[in-house]
């Protein structure tokens, strides 16, 4: 939908409802999805470039307001697309506009970072851990199918080398699965939501 400020990328929003009143002008209820630059905690170092929020902000705009369709898919769907087009967008938190809560709260985390799973972000899967088949990803398009239950991903940087040194792997083992010590640490989980210091943004404004 287009913004006030041309500057800007065009707003996301799900189509509610569509309505002509008796003057012939068609209006939309929508319910707007959020870029993480645009809630409360902002845009934080797991969050993808083709993230939105769907956000409890429900409004009415005017349909002249609509430049053109997208889609917004589940985060697990977009996981799997093998091509990425401009239209293409994923979702896989919920986003209270007033408060900066979200749903979920806690997301299962990664590597040795310990961050949530980006999708744009190059990782290295171990071999040996649970005999999960090993798969090297696109810098900037990484896609990684069957990533429930999937625990042993790995930043290159987390792991002592380069992202080039990382595409001409053909094996990889992480130290826990090359070490003799078999303990194995519980999964750790990451609060999605900011701390309760942050600032509640305005809303939009109806066009």
């Amino acid at each position: 939908m287009r913004p006030s400020d041309t500057s800007k990328p065009p707003y996301v929003a799900r189509v509610e409802k569509i309505e002509q009143d008796n003057r012939n002008n068609v209006k939309v209820r929508v319910r707007w999805y959020y870029r993480p630059e645009e809630s409360i905690g902002g845009r934080r170092q797991f969050h993808g470039a083709k993230e939105l929020f769907l956000s409890d902000h429900y409004d009415v705009q005017s349909a002249h307001t609509i430049e053109g369709k997208c889609v917004v898919h589940s985060f697990k769907n977009y996981t799997k697309l093998e091509n990425v087009g401009a239209e293409d967008y994923y979702c896989r938190f919920e986003y209270k506009a007033a408060t900066g809560a979200f749903t979920p709260d806690r997301v299962a985390v990664y590597c040795k970072c310990e961050m949530p799973y980006n999708p744009d972000d190059l990782m290295v899967q171990c071999e040996g851990c649970k005999d999960w088949n090993y798969q090297l990803c696109d810098l900037t398009t990484c896609r990684m199918s069957g990533l429930k239950g999937v625990r042993k991903l790995y930043h290159p940087a987390c792991v002592g080398m380069t992202i080039e040194e990382a595409k001409k792997l053909d094996h990889f083992v992480c130290s826990e699965c090359s070490s003799d010590d078999d303990m194995k640490k519980p999964q750790a989980t990451f609060s999605a939501s900011p701390g309760a210091d942050g600032k509640v943004e305005p809303k939009r404004r109806k066009r």
